[in-house]
C-alpha cells in the first residue's frame, strides 16, 4: 500500500467523518422504527427469515440498538464495542437483504421512513449501500491511531489505549 493511502487512512478527520456518518446513519435510521415498532414489525415479517414469534421481539430490540449504538459511536463512548455491533448488524443485513434477493422476493427494507409506501431501492442498490457502510465499520474496527472526540478512548482491534 502506497504511503499516500496509509496517510490517508490513518488521518483523525476521516476516521471522525467516518464515525459520524454511520453512527448519524443509525440514529436517523432507528428514529421511525422506534416511534411506529407494529409497522416496523410488519416490514420484518416480509423478510420471511424469522419465526413470528420473535418479529415482535426484534422490532422492539433493534431499533434501540442500533440508536444507543449509533449515539456511542458518535460520541466516542467506546466506540471500538460500537461499531462491532454495527458492523454485525450490516453483516446481518446484508445476508438478509442477499438471501430475498437470491429468493426473488421484494420487500421494504425497513431502514429509513414509513411515511411512504413503496420500495425507494432495490434490493441490489440496499445490498451496494450496506456492503458500503460494512466497510467503514470495518475501517474503524482497524483504524490503528488515537481517536479525536472520543469520551471513553479505545485503539483499534489489535490494540488497546
Amino acid at each position: 500500500m502506497s504511503k499516500r493511502i496509509k496517510a490517508l487512512l490513518a488521518d483523525n478527520r476521516l476516521e471522525l467523518t467516518v464515525r459520524f456518518v454511520l453512527g448519524g446513519i443509525f440514529i436517523f435510521a432507528s428514529i421511525d422504527k422506534i416511534i411506529a415498532p407494529a409497522h416496523f414489525a410488519k416490514i420484518i415479517y416480509g423478510y420471511y427469515l424469522f419465526p413470528e414469534c420473535s418479529i415482535n421481539l426484534i422490532a422492539i430490540v433493534l431499533p434501540y440498538l442500533e440508536l444507543f449504538s449509533g449515539i456511542a459511536l458518535v460520541l466516542g463512548i467506546y466506540p471500538r464495542s460500537a461499531v462491532i455491533i454495527l458492523g454485525s448488524l450490516l453483516l446481518f443485513f446484508c445476508i438478509a437483504i442477499s438471501i430475498n434477493l437470491v429468493r426473488g422476493v421484494e420487500f421494504d427494507c425497513g431502514c429509513f421512513s414509513f411515511d411512504e409506501p413503496g420500495y425507494f431501492f432495490s434490493a441490489k442498490q440496499l445490498l451496494f449501500r450496506d456492503i458500503l457502510l460494512f466497510i467503514f465499520s470495518i475501517y474503524l474496527l482497524l483504524y490503528p491511531e488515537k481517536r479525536k472526540w472520543c469520551l471513553r478512548q479505545t485503539g483499534s482491534a489489535f490494540q488497546n489505549r
